[in-house]
């Protein structure tokens, strides 16, 4: 076992906790992991294994891949201390973006997640700069590498999309079918005084007059978020701000979090901290009335035909589902990479069950 990634980066932290593993890397370090690897598993040279295709090496299934587009960030929200350990947003090239986009597509993969720690930033940090993709001007913008992209012909799918205004601008790419109709945007609250603890932008009112816009330019979109219940400060008339806001804004798939303290997060100085047992109580209240929103969605879709992307026999997603993360559709037969057409049967609070057609 080989651990690897942020927390890989501060000295002693893994090994304290798991002293068995075999090597413990920062992030990004495959040349880390794999010395670690052929340390203890050295093999003889095969010519047939092991170059390295032009794709990469990748994790995930042969059908999808995740496209980082930048690393770092330049918020500092009071709870999150990535900016500490992986510093501010630096954007990739766009012309780099795009070429290891297009040799995913060409390997075999049909979707695409992008995803960053702040995706709408992309290119913030170069003041947009064009670039050139096949020798046509690209600027390094998000709106534009969406455009791209949708070229491409496959499914693209944006992950962690801070609601920078530009944001509205990628709508009608969704609504033409360039990019899925869906959207991660983690709002992380609903009360202006713990957005402003949390050193996050906008107020409840203004998000939900976004997603009624949105929704009116592509009624097909589907919002991911997530969110934080307990907060240091948090009262139970702002956790009840929190749960007006779920049912007005009736998103599709949500996730929420018992507020967690992080070594070196600011947060963790604020005062009136909630106790384990509050906080944990409010995660499971918030999460109820969320099953029952999304139950409600799911159920309007029984009926209808979706196309869905197969990760493997009986089991695939449509538009509105992002791997791991959200739900499934259920059918019989089928073959991993493939798209279907399922008819929709039946529902509950996550998941849809239908037939291959």
């Amino acid at each position: 076992m080989v651990v690897t990634g942020c927390l890989g980066a501060k000295e002693g932290v893994v090994a304290k906790v798991h002293p068995s593993v075999l090597a413990i890397t920062g992030p990004h370090d495959t040349e880390g992991v794999m010395q670690a690897v052929h340390q203890h598993l050295p093999k003889p040279h095969d010519p047939y294994v092991d170059l390295v295709p032009p794709q990469g090496i990748k994790l995930t299934p042969k059908h999808y891949a995740y496209l980082k587009i930048s690393e770092g960030c330049n918020h500092r929200c009071t709870f999150c201390i990535i900016p500490s350990m992986r510093g501010d947003l630096v954007s990739r090239p766009i012309a780099q973006v795009m070429q290891e986009a297009e040799n995913l597509v060409d390997a075999g993969v049909k979707e695409l997640l992008v995803i960053s720690q702040d995706t709408s930033a992309y290119g913030v940090d170069v003041k947009y700069r064009t670039g050139f993709v096949h020798g046509k001007p690209v600027k390094t913008r998000m709106v534009d590498l969406c455009r791209a992209l949708g070229d491409l012909g496959i499914w693209v799918r944006l992950h962690y999309v801070y609601p920078y205004p530009h944001v509205d601008e990628v709508i009608p790419l969704m609504a033409e079918g360039k990019v899925l109709p869906y959207l991660d945007v983690p709002f992380q609250h609903a009360s202006p005084r713990i957005l402003k603890l949390m050193k996050r932008p906008a107020s409840a009112e203004k998000v939900l007059e976004r997603i009624r816009a949105w929704r009116e330019i592509c009624p097909d979109i589907a919002i991911r978020s997530t969110f934080i219940a307990g907060f240091p400060g948090e009262t139970e008339a702002e956790f009840a701000e929190l749960l007006a806001f779920l049912d007005e804004a009736q998103l599709d798939r949500v996730g929420c979090f018992a507020y967690s303290p992080v070594e070196g997060a600011a947060a963790n100085a604020l005062p009136d901290p909630v106790p384990e047992a509050v906080k944990e109580e409010r995660r499971a209240r918030f999460m109820a009335k969320q099953a029952q929103i999304s139950a409600a969605k799911l159920q309007r879709k029984v009926g209808k035909t979706l196309q869905v992307l197969i990760d493997e026999p009986g089991v695939g997603r449509s538009s509105a589902d992002a791997p791991d993360i959200d739900g499934v559709v259920k059918f019989k037969g089928g073959k991993s990479g493939e798209f279907a057409q399922v008819l929709i049967e039946r529902a509950d609070e996550h998941d849809l069950y239908g037939r291959k057609l």
